[in-house]
């Protein structure tokens, strides 16, 4: 499932970055598969509970990873909106943001925090989670950055736009710092991922919040 999250992410991306709207369409129609996913191996989860009655160490397991699949989930669904952006996204608004490094960061989160899980390895989700401080940082840069520069403009700019322009400006803004927050929220679930991994492995719920 996460392979298939990861590749919905990356293709979600690269869209973006393009102004491909078919891929867009790819990513967005791809979601089902996901949400498919979900599905079975949430039933998966529900029938061991039932079914086998696990204690300890095995019921932290399942535990774990029914809350990871949940946000793999929510990370597709984040990928998707990166789909929906595509259409009407400008990326000669805000050059300076750039989109694509916070997206290449909290992909390598997510595949880490993936690869912790399935190594079963503490270190590694204490990792995880510490970088988490540095994405919330390339999120509220690019974030106040673009809202410093339309007052810079407002500012030392005589001409008064149109009311169309404005709108077309208000609409990218808008864009730009939806596309912002939905990165900064798969870096969140990667987190998560992390924290229910080092509580499977170690007993440990200290990354859990």
């Amino acid at each position: 499932m996460s392979e298939v999250v990861l590749e919905r992410l990356r293709l979600g991306l690269d869209a973006l970055e393009s102004k491909d709207e078919e891929l867009a369409q790819e990513v967005i129609e791809g979601d089902g598969e996901v949400n498919d996913l979900y599905l079975e191996l949430e039933q998966d989860c529900i029938d061991l509970l039932a079914l086998q009655q696990p204690v300890a160490s095995d019921l932290r397991f399942i535990a774990a990873t029914f809350k990871i699949i949940t946000d793999l989930e929510r990370v597709a669904d984040l990928a998707t909106n990166l789909g929906g952006y595509t259409e009407d996204a400008n990326k000669n608004v805000f050059p300076d943001v750039d989109v694509q490094a916070i997206g290449e960061a909290v992909t390598e989160m997510v595949e880490d925090a993936m690869v912790a899980y399935a190594e079963e390895d503490p270190e590694a989700c204490h990792t995880v989670a510490e970088r988490d401080d540095e994405i919330d940082t390339l999120c509220r840069e690019a974030s106040e950055f673009v809202v410093r520069d339309l007052i810079e403009n407002e500012i030392t700019t005589a001409e008064v736009p149109d009311e169309g322009e404005v709108e077309n400006l208000m609409q990218d803004v808008s864009r730009l710092l939806l596309t912002v927050r939905d990165l900064e929220r798969v870096g969140d679930h990667a987190v998560n991922i992390a924290a229910r991994t080092l509580y499977m492995v170690e007993n440990d719920d200290s990354l859990i919040y």
